[in-house]
């Protein structure tokens, strides 16, 4: 794929995301998102040719007028999407597949001090909600989600879905390319669901104790009788 062709999927990846989007003319205008990996593109092209302090420059640039931090250590693929972006921070070892969408405030962060692979691994059609932070050298794979404000220290299966703090594994799906469903209030709640469940079990166990103990009061009450009889009272 060459240079023009990798614009155009970027472009394309705007419309197919945001139904906000109008025109490539104001897309390529005022999309910061596009803007940041653009820019990144270039670092990341003199940071390859170890021309790091320029590709240093260009990230830090990249940070004041998009108020997204990309290292330029990082790898992104085609097609990937940063919607309303700021604050949006992605490591230098982290690594980006095709097609993935990221919103605002999502964190793809190392936990160690250590040289080599520290940041995370999104494989192609990922998608992040806002807030998502992913911690160390984990892989979210392919197609699976991630719910906005979910803390993931562990990695996720393909064509999953993770939630909470920390994040759950909740439900399997399709590893087929997503139609990035942006209501996030479909992402289920493994962590509600168990409640949910323990809140059921206990109102059977109670009904279950009362039945009982309502037999065993009206147990004790025919033998009172039976015994009233029997001695001729």
């Amino acid at each position: 794929m060459n240079f023009f062709q990798r614009l155009r999927k970027d472009i394309e990846a705007v419309f197919d995301r945001d139904p906000a989007a109008r025109n490539a003319l104001e897309v390529i205008c005022c999309y910061p998102g596009l803007h940041a990996i653009w820019l990144h593109r270039v670092a990341s092209l003199l940071w390859r040719h170890h021309l790091k302090l320029p590709g240093r420059l260009i990230s830090h640039i990249n940070r004041i007028f998009t108020g997204i931090e990309i290292h330029p250590g990082a790898e992104i693929g085609t097609g990937v999407f940063i919607d309303h972006g700021s604050g949006v921070v992605i490591g230098e070892t982290a690594s980006i597949g095709d097609n993935a969408l990221l919103y605002q405030g999502v964190v793809l962060g190392g936990t160690s001090k250590k040289s080599g692979k520290r940041h995370p691994t999104l494989e192609d059609n990922v998608e992040v909600g806002a807030g998502g932070i992913l911690l160390g050298p984990i892989t979210v794979g392919e197609g699976a989600r991630v719910g906005a404000g979910s803390v993931v220290t562990k990695s996720v299966p393909s064509a999953t879905t993770a939630v909470g703090v920390p994040a759950q594994v909740s439900r399997e799906g399709s590893q087929e390319k997503p139609d990035f469903n942006l209501d996030h209030a479909d992402i289920p709640d493994p962590l509600g669901d168990v409640f949910e469940y323990l809140l059921e079990r206990q109102l059977d166990l109670e009904e279950t104790v009362s039945q009982l103990k309502e037999e065993l009061e009206n147990g004790s009450e025919k033998d009172e009788e039976v015994l009233d009889s029997g001695l001729g009272i």
